[in-house]
């Protein structure tokens, strides 16, 4: 796995979810209605999480990212090197991202 392959905006597909799995797909994907969802963008050097805040209204936080050999992505805000969000991927294709909840 390539850290171009996880470039862009992913956003939360909960629909897709099983007990095991957690789905994400592209933001250009067609979703069905939902009252907010998780999301966060990969850039090369930077990382955007979004989510719905206080009344429904969005949020942004803005931080790095990293992606070690094993498929570990880890999210950091701010200052320090403790991860504030660790994802283990188990496949990312253009239109999907599987990521496990070990």
């Amino acid at each position: 796995m390539k850290t171009q392959d996880l470039l862009g905006h992913w956003v939360h597909s909960h629909e897709e979810d099983s007990g095991a799995e957690m789905i994400f797909r592209p933001v250009s994907f067609s979703f069905p209605r939902s009252r907010g969802r998780d999301s966060f963008e990969l850039q090369a050097d930077a990382l955007i999480e979004h989510g719905p805040g206080p009344g429904d209204a969005a949020t942004e936080t803005r931080g790095t990212w990293s992606l070690s050999a094993d498929g570990t992505l880890s999210f950091f805000r701010g200052p320090g090197k403790k991860a504030s969000r660790v994802l283990k991927i188990a496949s990312v294709e253009p239109d999907r991202l599987v990521v496990r909840n070990d």
